[in-house]
């Protein structure tokens, strides 16, 4: 129904929101939630038309009888009536309208502009240039979406809340508490929250769309500077340009797994390129590589929070990020990465920093690690970053020294060692080496330590005051037990043979005794 023909000009799209009837002229406005064949519908028309809007779309409707009513509606209120089909999500729609809009030279508006659809962050960095703030976006329950990119000093609730992923429990259950939730779901302006203490002052409003609500914008002031004085009125017009992002945003959630399940795939070289570049939205021949962030023994929301926490930090850094669970390690997938080596491997350096300091202060005692894979070419190359990135990570988790950060170039002799380790593990030694003697000396002799003095003796070059000091005992004592180990074990330590064996042997012995690392084809 097309009252006024169908050149009409529209000039943006809108979500309606029943707490905020407002409607902008020549604006499309997408009637989520209303029923065309209610009352309710010929009422949203008669509205739209008392404030020039182009049209009104709502959802699929058998409407029988009730169509002469909204056609009349209609035609007295001088706006088009369109239908959204079955097959195409209220998401899809906005996405395929803003890019008409896009193409025909439309202009977003101030909050919207160059804003993705789906980019969260983006339109969090457009409201906080904007507003002259720090910038949260939050679902209903209070878990962050998405963050600005503020790089000044900010106050010690938004670097909780960041870092967490979410706002403080307890800070949520004093704002329940208070009412606060409560005030901010029911109204449909701006919420001022006051300065207080080391808290600086915060605005906040609720995004809705058909009537449910799906989440806030939140601003806070940065560096004791107050907020721009129009921040209030860039919120309003924030939460209708928001709607849309936190509905796609929402439709993506559910295709997570799926894209999870695709990367894995591919990581085990079993799975279709093309199918991840699909889910993922990435170019299958693009610059590419993995991360694997090692953070410990986690289990149930923790784990989903960590995880979480990863790829959200990545999007801080204009990276969408795949994670896959691997036990106590997550392997962080990175598409779409610069096309120039040199810059991709430099970001990912500085990613994987970022991301072992700010994961490692929400973990307490655990050290968060992160190995870095190689930038590839091409998505059907993942497997080879996965292989470097693990490698890695299993270089920092062996050498336990103050290195969490590396690439296989910083490690290459510790990878290169556990790589002939794990070749050697299938090689039958003969029975009687000179380790093979001590070992069985030591269990046969409580509170021996001839293999652990060898040891000792071998990595420090025979170096008596070095490895005396490395075992904590006199060096005399040292110089006693290795005429025993040589008596016992019938070492030559003259022999570079015999030293190389030793070592080896010894390797695999401590190895063999470490906890396994983790199976790569589960």
């Amino acid at each position: 129904m097309a009252p006024g023909g169908l050149a009409a000009a529209v000039t943006g799209v809108s979500v309606l929101d029943p707490l905020d009837p407002g409607f902008r002229p020549r604006q499309l406005v997408l009637a989520v939630g209303v029923d065309a064949r209610s009352a309710h519908a010929v009422d949203v028309l008669r509205r739209a038309g008392e404030m020039g809007a182009a049209g009104v779309v709502f959802g699929p409707a058998e409407l029988g009888p009730t169509v002469a009513a909204l056609r009349t509606a209609a035609e007295e209120a001088g706006v088009a009536v369109l239908f959204r089909t079955t097959w195409c999500t209220w998401d899809q729609l906005v996405g395929a309208l803003r890019a008409g809009l896009a193409s025909a030279g439309v202009s977003p508006g101030p909050v919207g502009q160059a804003v993705m659809l789906g980019d969260l962050e983006q339109l969090a960095d457009a409201v906080a240039s904007l507003a002259g703030g720090a910038v949260t976006i939050e679902d209903p329950e209070s878990r962050v979406l998405a963050y600005s990119s503020t790089e000044e000093d900010v106050d010690e609730l938004r670097r909780l809340t960041i870092l967490g992923r979410r706002v403080p429990p307890w800070r949520v259950a004093a704002m329940r508490e208070a009412g606060f939730f409560r005030a901010l779901w029911g109204s449909g302006d701006v919420l001022h929250r006051p300065a207080k203490g080391g808290d600086p002052e915060r605005l906040v409003v609720a995004v809705r769309a058909g009537g449910e609500v799906l989440g806030s914008i939140w601003v806070a002031a940065v560096a004791c500077r107050p907020l721009a004085p129009n921040a209030s009125e860039v919120l309003r017009s924030a939460a209708p340009a928001a709607a849309p992002h936190l509905l796609h945003h929402r439709t993506r959630g559910a295709d997570t797994r799926l894209v999870e399940d695709a990367a894995r795939a591919v990581l085990e070289g079993r799975g279709s390129v093309e199918v991840l570049a699909e889910r993922a939205s990435w170019p299958a021949q693009g610059a590419c590589a993995v991360l694997a962030v090692h953070y410990g023994s986690v289990a149930g929301d923790e784990a989903s929070r960590l995880q979480g926490m990863l790829a959200l930090h990545c999007s801080a850094y204009g990276l969408q990020a795949v994670v896959v669970p691997m036990g106590e390690r997550a392997l962080t997938v990175l598409g779409s990465l610069d096309a120039d080596p040199q810059r991709a491997g430099r970001g990912l350096a500085d990613l994987g920093s970022s991301l072992a300091k700010q994961l490692s202060a929400t973990r307490g005692a655990t050290t968060v690690r992160v190995g870095l894979g190689d930038v590839v070419q091409g998505l059907a190359r993942l497997p080879e970053s996965r292989w470097a990135a693990e490698s890695v990570l299993d270089a920092l988790l062996a050498v336990e020294g103050s290195r969490v950060v590396a690439s296989t170039e910083d490690v290459a002799e510790a990878v290169g060692i556990i790589k002939v380790m794990d070749a050697l593990r299938e090689v039958t030694l003969p029975v009687h080496t000179p380790v093979a003697r001590l070992v069985a000396f030591d269990a046969e002799h409580s509170g021996s330590r001839m293999v652990e003095t060898l040891r000792a003796y071998l990595d420090h070059f025979g170096d008596i005051p070095a490895a005396s000091r490395a075992l904590g005992v006199h060096p005399n004592s040292l110089r006693y037990r290795m005429r025993r180990i040589t008596q016992e074990s019938r070492i030559d330590l003259d022999s570079a043979d015999a030293r190389l064996l030793a070592q080896l042997q010894l390797r695999l012995l401590a190895a063999s005794r470490a906890p396994s690392r983790p199976d790569r084809d589960r």
